[in-house]
C-alpha cells in the first residue's frame, strides 16, 4: 500500500450539497457495542497507518476521524511475538479511540490466537485482512486469497468472533477479478459466521490499485447484508467523501491514499457536514503538522528512521506545488532530520514571501542550512 499510486479525483460534475449543515450524515454502531459517531473511517495502509501517521491525522482533523484502524499485521508475527509485529499494534488510547486493529493470515489457530491479544490490548475491534492483492501475502493464502476459499474464511471468521468479546470485521474486495466478482457470496457468508460489519473496496484483486473503483458492488453488499456496510476507493476529496455517503445503504466511507496528501481531509469533511467554510490548510499548517509527524514518531523510534516516513508524507503533500519535485529532490537528499526541516522550511517561507525562484536558484552550504534548521519555526511563526 506505501507503494499505491497516488489517487486521482474522480471525474464527476460538481456534488451538488445542499447548503448549510448536513443534518442527514449519522453515525452507526458495530454490533452494538462500538459507536462509531461520525461515519468517516481512517483505511489500514501498509507501512504508513502507524501510530504516529493515525494520531497526526487526528490532530489534523481536531478528533474528527470516526475510526482508526491499524495498518495490517501477521497473525504469524503476533502470535510468536515479532517484535515489529507487536509494535505495529501499540496504540495510545488517549488519542487513538475508536481503534480497529487489523490482522491478516490463514491459519485458524493463529488467527483466533492474535484476536485474543488484539481485544486484550483494548482495541475496539479485530479486522480481517480479506482485500491486500500483495503477492507476499496472497501466497501464503491470506488476503484476497481467502477470497477464493469461502469455506475455510467462514471457518476463519466464526471462529475469531467466538474467541473474543470485541466486535469482528472484515474487509474485502469485489472479487479476484472480473469473472468472480463474488463479494456479495462472501458477505453473506462472514455475516453469517458473525462479522459484525463489512467494508469493501470496489477493486478486484488483478485491478490492484488501477482502474476505478466500482461502488456499484459496495451497494450491493450493503442490500445483501444486515450489519454495516463501509465503502472503499477513490476517495479523494471531502466533498467526494459525503458524496459516496449516499451511495445507497453504505454506513460509511473510507479514506487511505487522500489522507496522506491531505491529512486535514477528515477536518474538512466534519467543516462540509457542519456548514462551515473549509479549512484550507497554510503553509504554516503543513510545517506544523510535519513537526507535529516528527514529533509522534520520535517518542518511539530511532532517529535514523524518521527522515524515511517524513519523506514518504511529503512526496504525497507536496505533488502540484510550484517547485515541489525540487523540495522533494533537496528532501529526499537530506542525511538528517534536521536538514531535511531546513529545506522544508526554507521552501515554505519562500512560498510565502513569493520568493520561491529565488530559492530554487541556490545551494545553502552546510553551515547554512544548520542555521535555517535552528531558525525554521521563528520563520514560519513570522510569516503565518
Amino acid at each position: 500500500m506505501s507503494n499505491a499510486p497516488d489517487v486521482v479525483p474522480s471525474h464527476r460534475p460538481e456534488h451538488n450539497l445542499p447548503p448549510g449543515p448536513q443534518s442527514w450524515v449519522r453515525g452507526f454502531t458495530i454490533g452494538g457495542k462500538v459507536a462509531i459517531e461520525r461515519p468517516f473511517i481512517l483505511a489500514p495502509m501498509s507501512g504508513v497507518t502507524d501510530s504516529p501517521f493515525r494520531r497526526m491525522v487526528q490532530w489534523a482533523g481536531h478528533g474528527s476521524v470516526g475510526l482508526l484502524v491499524t495498518e495490517f499485521i501477521s497473525v504469524e508475527g503476533m502470535t510468536r511475538k515479532n517484535v515489529k509485529s507487536l509494535f505495529r499494534m501499540a496504540f495510545d488510547p488517549n488519542e487513538e479511540q475508536p481503534l480497529s486493529v487489523q490482522i491478516f493470515g490463514a491459519d485458524i489457530d493463529r488467527m483466533v490466537n492474535a484476536a485474543r491479544l488484539v481485544a486484550g490490548a483494548g482495541a475496539a475491534t479485530v479486522d480481517i485482512n480479506c482485500g491486500c492483492p500483495a503477492p507476499k501475502v496472497v501466497k501464503r493464502g491470506g488476503g484476497a486469497e481467502l477470497m477464493r476459499q469461502e469455506d475455510h474464511l467462514a471457518r476463519l471468521v466464526e471462529s475469531t468472533v467466538k474467541a473474543v468479546d470485541v466486535p469482528v470485521t472484515v474487509k474485502i474486495r469485489s472479487g479476484w477479478n472480473s469473472d468472480s466478482l463474488n463479494a456479495v457470496e462472501i458477505a453473506k457468508k462472514v455475516v453469517d459466521a458473525g462479522a459484525q460489519m463489512v467494508t469493501v473496496h470496489g477493486r478486484t484483486r488483478v485491478q490492484l490499485y488501477t482502474g476505478v473503483a466500482d461502488w456499484g458492488v459496495v451497494e450491493a453488499v450493503a442490500a445483501a447484508v444486515n450489519v454495516p456496510v463501509v465503502g472503499s476507493g477513490d476517495v479523494s476529496t471531502a466533498e467526494e467523501a459525503l458524496w459516496r455517503l449516499r451511495t445507497p445503504g453504505v454506513a460509511g466511507v473510507m479514506i487511505g491514499r487522500a489522507a496522506i496528501m491531505n491529512p486535514w481531509i477528515f477536518g474538512q469533511i466534519d467543516d462540509l457536514v457542519a456548514g462551515r467554510p473549509v479549512h484550507q490548510p497554510s503553509n504554516a499548517d503543513r510545517m506544523a503538522l510535519l513537526e507535529r509527524f516528527r514529533d509522534l514518531m520520535a517518542e518511539k523510534m530511532p532517529e535514523h528512521a524518521i527522515p524515511g516516513r517524513i519523506k514518504q508524507l511529503l512526496a504525497r503533500m507536496t505533488k502540484g506545488f510550484h517547485h515541489g519535485a525540487l523540495l522533494r529532490e533537496r528532501a529526499m537528499r537530506a542525511r538528517t532530520t534536521a536538514e531535511m526541516f531546513a529545506w522544508i522550511g526554507s521552501f515554505f517561507a519562500a512560498d510565502d514571501a513569493g520568493e520561491l525562484e529565488r530559492w530554487a536558484g541556490r545551494e545553502p552550504q552546510a553551515a547554512e542550512v544548520q542555521a535555517t534548521a535552528e531558525d525554521t519555526d521563528s520563520c514560519l511563526t513570522a510569516i503565518g
